[in-house]
């Protein structure tokens, strides 16, 4: 648990704008964890988060079904919140719905604004805290050194190369989510994170390697990763636990599912979905 029960007034300001990092992270329907990039959430109060939704994503479904998420914040000065809210209710009016649309992003777009506003109380929260750059910086590097020495060597791709390079890139921002005992997610960044190869993800354990020591080996993980230009790539593994490669303590995750949740098509990659035919009509 993080110490804060309730946000001060420093906090619900930083967290107002939407030029910033904001993740969710919940529990599907099978009880694994997913993330997704949420710039509309906010403090909304000293004891309540607040979702715009915009369009209909898996993640406000999961929260539908399961109440419980994760969220983490970085804003652009670098300063990181982490929490955990339970979702209660959705509204389509009110004064958070008013100001979401009176943000220029959405008061002047023609096709679309901020249709529903989640609600969700605050359990507890942590932060501001700064990101410990030369420790990220010695673990990106000690995790290249020591990523190939956990390639699978396996020729079927289940990553593109494009995701690949995405979690490879240096600069590209990563998170890991996993699902404790008590329900919730926990979201921990893992900016060292590489891809070995197509089909596993290796990380130094030498920047948060106190949370990351908390995830138990063989459990279901999901791995975000994020550019500067706001490409994103989700997937989901199995985390294979630490040990050291090439005299470097490293993790690493297992892929077996790959998400695209950047519009206008999001939806799951890997395993390869069959395309059918549109028969059903009813939104229309």
């Amino acid at each position: 648990m993080y110490p804060h029960k309730t946000f001060d007034a420093p906090t619900i300001q930083a967290l107002s704008p939407n030029e910033k990092i904001a993740l969710v992270a919940s529990v599907n329907d099978r009880g694994l964890p997913h993330i997704t990039l949420i710039t509309s959430l906010r403090a909304a109060g000293p004891k309540q988060v607040t979702l715009g939704e915009f369009c209909k994503g898996v993640s406000k479904a999961n929260i539908r079904e399961n109440p419980n998420i994760a969220f983490l914040v970085m804003t652009m000065d670098r300063r990181m919140w982490r929490g955990h809210a339970r979702w209660t209710h959705t509204r389509n009016e009110g004064p958070e719905y008013q100001s979401y649309n009176d943000l220029p992003m959405f008061r002047y777009n023609t096709y679309f604004g901020i249709n529903t506003v989640h609600y969700l109380d605050l359990v507890d929260t942590r932060g501001p805290d700064g990101l410990p750059l030369p420790a990220i910086i010695v673990a990106s590097l000690l995790t290249k050194l020591a990523r190939s020495a956990w390639a699978t060597g396996n020729p079927d791709r289940i990553l593109s190369p494009f995701a690949e390079n995405l979690f490879s890139a240096l600069d590209a921002l990563k998170f890991i989510a996993y699902i404790k005992d008590d329900g919730f997610p926990e979201l921990i960044p893992l900016l060292q994170c590489q891809a070995a190869d197509s089909r596993r993800l290796a990380f130094s354990s030498l920047a948060w390697q106190a949370e990351l020591n908390q995830i138990p080996i063989g459990q279901t993980v999901a791995v975000f990763g994020l550019t500067l230009g706001m490409e994103d790539v989700l997937i989901r593994g199995t985390f294979a636990g630490f040990s050291r490669k090439r005299g470097i303590r490293t993790g690493a995750v297992d892929i077996d599912w790959v998400y695209n949740s950047m519009p206008p098509a999001h939806g799951q990659i890997y395993p390869p979905v069959p395309l059918k035919p549109v028969t059903d009509w009813a939104d229309f």
